[in-house]
């Protein structure tokens, strides 16, 4: 597989290139357009009393003129691509460089009741989420949160699958973020989707084709009209008759019409997806599946979609005051483009939901890909049902810039609890919040930040972040001993949660601290559950004599020549070095 690096580099040259070579091509076709304006005037100036050759002329220069001006208006959105993909490329770039704070954090997400989401920095500044997110539409952004809090543990190797294929396609991932890009939507497809299925048509096939009807009388009017075989007042009659008619349904036509200009640009820009989806050839089974989901029509979903964008833009035309009078007067246009759009409602408003979900899944998805591709050193955990809940060598943080990394080996087996001590600054909250990514990385399918590893599919459930509340007057304790609760609730219920706890019982004194985290740590224990607990209360650590599946384990720190050195590795046993009180000397507080 292609060097990230190397592969951005490449294609940052090759858009930047291509963008400037149909810049080039656009100047060319403008002069033309212009050159054939002058020429077809100066024509029709030299024959204008030849009105025949003068029409000809005129026809001709027109045609010739929209001819350019449409390949104008193509090249223009080629080159608006290119210059799309040669930002995707730099920003790839500056990410890789550690550059990435300015980015949307996805703080909203952030959620103190969810089973992880405050404690493990998903979620903003400096995130795994900020990190990883190359979503383009608030939907897929959406989706790719919905699997990062799902904890879910089953078809693992199925999204594994996936993802490895997506990696292995970076130009075709990087199209669809460049096309997805290229239309500005305002409004989201959730509230479209609901628009759609609470719809209620309100005309009929009878009325359709008294709208065609009603259109060849109005053109026989017309040619007798002209040809003075009636007064040609009449026509001016059958106008009005035909804006009367339109009246009788203006304010329900005028209702759909707001919510299809809502949906417009929308539509657009997921008929241009769903048609990348179809063109690409997929291998891996979910691939394939949600692919399935948009080719079980006659037609393709994204000709579907087409073919609705343009009856779209058909109602639109009675924004132009002509065409409104003149229109709906002789033609009942309204009415008849009123009748396609509700038609395509009632035909596919059911399966209009399945068809945004593939395209929030392939937007979603296509972050994760683009994480493996710019991760291959890391690995994709093997998916087990023995014993061991995780053993991983070299397991690290996948935040942490690789050259100033420690990672360590981890083995823990299922139904067992560690107790790490540790000294300030030591590594403890980094580690806790490794494994616990190590765990969501996995579950949802992606590689992880270890040379190797062994994994048992588990949910996760943590307390390392407990805030205070002032508008639920609640003190701190009272919301720690709340998550407390809440994760001992839930392993009653499932003893299939991964248990991650980062100094409890904070609120209170150190001694009434001490029984109450043994007497926790007990509980938990009992209920059969996996996982770890941080803490600086070394009297903790004395379960380990009491309970065979406690173990303890520690990360330790050395004060030499007066210095402070850690090696942040995990190291089986109890850490005797503590440094509060040398930090305080050392930084002058005391």
């Amino acid at each position: 597989m292609q060097n990230p690096h190397s592969f951005y580099q490449e294609q940052l040259e090759t858009n930047k290139q291509e963008s400037k070579r149909i810049f080039k091509k656009m100047g060319l076709f403008s002069v033309l357009r212009l050159s054939v304006f002058i020429l077809t005037t100066v024509g029709i100036y030299f024959t204008f009393e030849q009105w025949q050759v003068a029409t000809v002329i005129g026809v001709l220069g027109i045609a010739i003129f929209l001819f350019l001006l449409s390949k104008y208006t193509d090249l223009k959105t080629q080159r608006a691509l290119h210059k799309r993909l040669v930002i995707i490329n730099e920003n790839e770039l500056k990410i890789a460089s550690g550059d990435f704070h300015d980015r949307a954090d996805g703080s909203q997400f952030q959620n103190p009741k969810h089973f992880y989401s405050l404690d493990i920095d998903l979620f903003g500044k400096g995130s795994f989420f900020q990190f990883i997110n190359r979503t383009t539409i608030k939907e897929g952004t959406e989706k790719l949160t919905t699997y990062l809090l799902a904890n879910e543990i089953s078809n693992i190797e199925s999204r594994q699958e996936a993802i490895q294929e997506l990696t292995t396609l970076p130009k075709w991932r990087q199209h669809y973020s460049g096309v997805s890009q290229g239309v500005e939507v305002e409004h989201s497809a959730k509230s479209i989707i609901k628009w759609l299925k609470d719809y209620k048509p309100f005309l009929s096939s009878v009325q359709y084709w008294l709208t065609i009807g009603f259109s060849i009388a109005s053109v026989a009017i017309l040619v007798l009209g002209i040809m003075e075989i009636i007064p040609i007042k009449y026509a001016g009659y059958w106008l009005i008759l035909g804006l009367v008619i339109t009246g009788r349904y203006l304010k329900k036509i005028n209702n759909i019409a707001q919510n299809t200009e809502k949906a417009k640009d929308t539509f657009r820009q997921y008929a241009l997806l769903l048609e990348q989806i179809e063109n690409q050839t997929f291998k891996s089974v979910l691939l394939k599946e949600k692919q399935q989901k948009i080719k079980s029509e006659s037609l393709k979903a994204s000709q579907i979609f087409s073919k609705f964008s343009k009856a779209l833009d058909a109602l639109d035309n009675r924004n132009n005051f002509i065409s409104a009078i003149f229109g709906n007067g002789y033609l009942l246009w309204d009415m008849r483009q009123t009748y396609h759009v509700e038609q395509w409602i009632s035909k596919y408003a059911d399966k209009v939901e399945d068809w945004f979900e593939v395209v929030t899944f392939f937007d979603a998805f296509n972050s994760f890909g683009n994480y493996a591709f710019n991760h291959q050193v890391f690995s994709y955990p093997e998916i087990t049902n023995n014993a061991t809940t995780i053993s991983a060598e070299a397991l690290g943080h996948p935040l942490l810039n690789a050259d100033k990394r420690v990672d360590s080996d981890l083995e823990l087996q299922e139904e067992q609890f560690f107790i790490i001590t540790g000294a300030n600054m030591a590594g403890k909250s980094t580690f806790l919040r490794t494994v616990a990514l190590h765990i969501v990385m996995a579950n949802v399918g992606l590689p992880v930040c270890a040379k190797q590893s062994k994994y048992k599919p588990i949910k996760l459930i943590t307390s390392m972040r407990t805030t205070d509340s002032l508008t639920d007057d609640s003190s701190y304790f009272f919301s720690e001993l709340t998550r407390l609760k809440f994760v001992v609730d839930t392993i009653e219920k499932d003893t299939s949660y991964f248990v991650i706890l980062d100094e409890i019982l904070k609120g209170t004194n150190s001694t009434d601290k001490a029984i109450g985290s043994r007497k926790f740590v007990e509980k938990l224990v009992k209920l059969n559950a996996t996982g770890i607990i941080a803490t600086h209360d070394l009297s903790l650590t004395e379960i380990e004599a009491e309970l065979e599946a406690v173990k303890n384990y520690y990360f330790d720190a050395e004060i030499i020549n007066d210095e402070l050195f850690f090696d942040y590795k995990l190291k089986q046993g109890v850490c005797q070095n503590m440094n509060a009180s040398f930090l305080l000397k050392k930084m002058e507080i005391v």
